[in-house]
């Protein structure tokens, strides 16, 4: 009878264990997707909000997103990257906050040189900027932008959402 008890109290102090090797990583794998998250939404709240591509010769005087007499010169910002643009080009990086709508980065997470970052090749995360009208402020004036971070096994860890607004009309 004795060894049927401690049998079992075994068996469920080794389950208890188990569980809690198991739920161990979780932490960690929350920490790294929200420290992806913050930091990829970081990358793209600091690029510029402007009406024109910021290549575009009246980028910084233009006041509507049109081509013309106070406008821009030719180019105007669209969501999505213009032409050949990546955010890993040395020479036509991403630019503007438009130009990141739509960005994934699959089979692990990227610097900004596209060098794989050690330690997080189970990642993926996803970018999704789309205009928003926000607290007064017309949705050609602000945008909402959803940076979502998948772990291993494809679970979905992490989506944070930001805002970035058009300060004056070229900023």
């Amino acid at each position: 009878m004795f060894v049927l008890i401690v049998g079992i109290a075994a068996g469920g102090i080794l389950m208890v264990f188990a569980n809690a090797t198991r739920a161990s990583a979780d932490p960690l794998i929350r920490k790294q997707a929200l420290a992806i998250a913050e930091s990829l939404i970081e990358e793209v709240r600091l690029m510029p909000f402007t009406f024109c591509d910021p290549d575009d010769a009246n980028a910084a005087t233009a006041t509507g997103a049109f081509v013309g007499v106070n406008g821009c010169a030719a180019i105007v910002e669209a969501m999505g990257p213009e032409g050949i643009e990546t955010r890993y080009a040395a020479l036509t990086p991403f630019d503007n906050v438009n130009d990141y709508n739509g960005f994934a980065m699959a089979g692990g997470i990227l610097d900004i040189t596209g060098t794989a970052i050690a330690g997080l090749g189970a990642y993926t995360a996803t970018v999704v900027v789309t205009p928003l009208a926000f607290g007064g402020i017309a949705a050609t004036d602000a945008l909402q932008i959803t940076v979502t971070v998948t772990g291993p096994g494809n679970i979905p860890v992490f989506a944070l959402d930001g805002i970035r607004t058009r300060y004056a009309p070229n900023l």
